[in-house]
């Protein structure tokens, strides 16, 4: 098994409702669908938020699509309108979930890492 971050086997958005954030992951190859959906689990987005996330953590999978969406509970103290958060509106949880660690099998890391940190063609191209 090796160590990569979310962001080298999927990209995400992120936005808000009233107080509760939301998130997709999307797995860039549909054949890591599987593993995305097995290692991302409500348990652990819920503990990589920590006390950003008071409330319940929600997990809708879409196969179709090669997602996975959260909805995060009462993360953006009361939201947009009247909280004084810097992102009350949800904006940057997607970019948080993407640093998330997480444990591969060796042969996925190696053809994955460093994807979602250069625009694909450029990984293995220095120039």
């Amino acid at each position: 098994m090796a160590k990569i971050q979310l962001v080298d086997l999927a990209h995400a958005r992120s936005g808000d409702k009233g107080d509760t954030a939301n998130v997709g992951v999307i797995v860039y190859d549909m054949n890591h669908y599987e593993i995305l959906k097995e290692l991302l689990t409500v348990d652990i987005v819920k503990g990589h938020f920590g006390e950003m996330v008071k409330g319940r953590v929600e997990r809708f999978e879409l196969p179709n699509l090669g997602a996975v969406n959260f909805l995060l509970h009462n993360s953006l103290d009361g939201g947009g309108t009247i909280s004084l958060m810097n992102d009350a509106q949800g904006k940057v949880f997607s970019t948080a979930l993407l640093r998330l660690e997480i444990d591969v099998p060796d042969e996925i890391a190696e053809s994955v890492r460093g994807r979602g940190r250069a625009p694909m063609g450029e990984v293995d191209d220095p120039l």
